[in-house]
């Protein structure tokens, strides 16, 4: 290929690891997105670098993990003053992309890239929004995290939708998708950069009624409607929902999600195909990933990870392991499997690497590019990965750092500094902590994590007061 590659980048919201076809649902139906994945690369152990949104794709955009940036929750764009409470109290953070930070988006720019950003941004508003940090196009991206309000439906309450031209009814997972395919279809001189981050498949969790039908009918069938759905946990650990219990659900079923799955699935086939009939397939690299775990805990807990632990809002691999897809033809084999630990601040060296565009290490500092792996390599220069989540969450996780070095995980949660010690590769529930059996690794692991905040001076939040008072 003598031109640079086009770039695809599909980021899906609250998407959990085993929520495709081809990752293991045995409810869902994604034969599109199943299809990327035998056209190429699917690795199974990629991390989102946080278990929540903004930090995650903060990351994608600087190479940074959270802690780095100074991101490290969720940006609340309601202008939340106060921090969160339980024993400890939340420590404060960044509540927008930095100006200083250059981009991925500014990186390709620079280097003749048309660049586009369609669907969610939740990383600052005025001032700070893709047209500030890169970006020639900006469709749909704004302060806001989800459609809150007026729903998938139009019209829209996300404020660069709302004067939409479009009928009534409109989903808006079609209706991004529309938007892109417009930009692919122009005959374009230059390469280009599609940052498509849907707001699917966040909350509110709605789908078209032929859809649920259909998923209803599935569910019925398969006699998921006779299981246990939900187990009831313990109280939330702040004092803002303390009344309120964890809510886990057990099993993929719920109907109203599997439609929105498919729905997502179609128009990631429509995007596929309007590569293929525009001629750009060839020389277009894809990547399809989530920017947190799925939301198996909360709200209305519509998916479940297992057998992975938990999910969005917890350090447990259902809060961070997700599906990671790349298809880059004539260099990733099709149908090939990577088994290497990876994370999202790789993907901003991968590709300038992909781009033939020199690195930029005092950037994507925390990134090691992974065209190594997408060439067929079974190694990465590094020795862990890392998570700082110092923050409550609202799925019911507690404040925590952890740390992965080979097959192995160790968490530190920072309420009682207890840590955990996992074998992933043969417990990938998290079921049996090995700290006290494996005493001389846990030591390790726990300096190398220490050491790494300290590098990073990343925030520990601390004691609260008032915990246990009566309010």
């Amino acid at each position: 290929m003598t031109n640079k590659p086009n770039i695809v980048f599909i980021l899906i919201d609250d998407m959990g690891w085993k929520d495709l076809s081809c990752t293991g649902s045995p409810f869902y139906e994604t034969p599109n997105i199943d299809r990327l994945a035998a056209e190429g690369m699917r690795f199974t152990n990629a991390y989102a670098s946080c278990p929540v949104c903004s930090p995650t794709r903060a990351s994608v955009l600087t190479g940074k993990y959270p802690a780095t940036v100074g991101i490290t929750d969720f940006i609340d764009w309601g202008g939340k003053s106060h921090p969160v409470k339980g024993r400890l109290v939340d420590v404060p953070y960044i509540k927008q992309l930095p100006r200083c930070e250059y981009t991925l988006a500014t990186a390709l720019k620079d280097n003749g890239y048309s660049t586009w950003h369609i669907g969610k941004w939740h990383l600052g508003g005025s001032g700070y929004l893709p047209q500030d940090h890169g970006f020639d196009v900006n469709i749909g991206g704004c302060e806001v995290g989800a459609p809150y309000g007026g729903g998938y439906f139009s019209p829209w309450t996300i404020p660069p939708l709302q004067d939409a031209a479009v009928p009534d009814g409109t989903y808006l997972t079609d209706y991004l998708t529309d938007r892109a395919i417009d930009l692919i279809r122009k005959d374009n001189a230059a390469p280009f950069f599609l940052n498509m981050w849907y707001y699917s498949v966040h909350e509110p969790i709605e789908a078209k009624p032929e859809k649920i039908r259909k998923y209803k009918a599935k569910a019925e069938a398969m006699g998921l409607h006779k299981q246990d759905t939900f187990e009831e946990g313990e109280p939330f650990p702040t004092e803002k929902m303390k009344h309120k219990r964890i809510r886990r659900r057990l099993l993929q079923s719920d109907p109203v999600y599997a439609a929105m799955i498919e729905s997502l699935d179609e128009n990631v086939g429509r995007l596929l195909d309007a590569l293929e009939e525009s001629g750009k397939a060839d020389n277009t690299i894809v990547i399809f990933t989530s920017d947190n775990g799925g939301l198996a805990t909360a709200e209305s807990s519509p998916t479940c990870n297992a057998p992975l632990a938990e999910g969005k809002g917890w350090m447990y691999e259902g809060g961070t392991r997700e599906p990671l897809l790349v298809k880059w033809t004539d260099v990733v084999a099709p149908g090939s499997i990577c088994t290497v630990p990876v994370t999202t601040p790789d993907f901003y060296p991968t590709l300038l690497e992909a781009a033939r565009l020199d690195l930029i290490p005092e950037q994507h500092c925390d990134g090691v590019s992974l065209v190594p792996l997408l060439k067929g390599g079974d190694e990465l220069p590094r020795k862990a990965i890392f998570w700082h989540y110092p923050h409550y969450g609202n799925q019911g996780g507690t404040p925590g750092s952890s740390v992965r070095m080979g097959n192995y995980k160790l968490i530190e949660f920072f309420e009682d500094n207890r840590i955990e010690l996992y074998d992933l590769e043969k417990d990938p529930g998290e079921k049996h902590d090995l700290s006290q059996e494996e005493l001389e690794l846990a030591q390790d692991m726990k300096a190398t994590l220490w050491q790494w905040r300290q590098d990073v001076e990343a925030k520990i939040p601390q004691p609260n007061p008032d915990f246990g008072k009566e309010q």
